[in-house]
């Protein structure tokens, strides 16, 4: 149970710093794509820490955290080199495919 509170507390950061979700204290919408690299680092970091020694449930939910957060923060970098997309406000769904940089965890 507080491994999945854990992770579900760096999700919530790291959405709140691409701009995802408002800040619960403020009410505002802020960006901060460093804040958010460095909370899928910490997760990425986690994930080869406890390799072998989580639950299957545990497992899935940071794969499957850690798959979402890259994706959407691939789409943030996109969408600061090209602002004018289409569906540049729009949060990927899960299950999406797309490139994900070498220098995202």
């Amino acid at each position: 149970m507080m491994f999945a509170s854990m992770v579900m507390m760096f999700n919530s950061q790291a959405m709140m710093a691409m701009g995802k979700l408002a800040n619960p204290m403020t009410g505002k919408v802020d960006r901060e794509l460093q804040g958010a690299q460095f909370m899928i680092d910490l997760l990425a970091m986690i994930e080869e820490r406890t390799s072998g020694n989580l639950t299957d449930e545990e497992s899935r939910m940071l794969t499957t955290a850690l798959r979402d957060l890259r994706l959407n923060y691939v789409a943030e970098v996109n969408r600061d080199k090209n602002p004018s997309s289409p569906h540049a406000d729009t949060e990927l769904p899960p299950g999406t495919g797309g490139e994900i940089p070498d220098n995202v965890a």
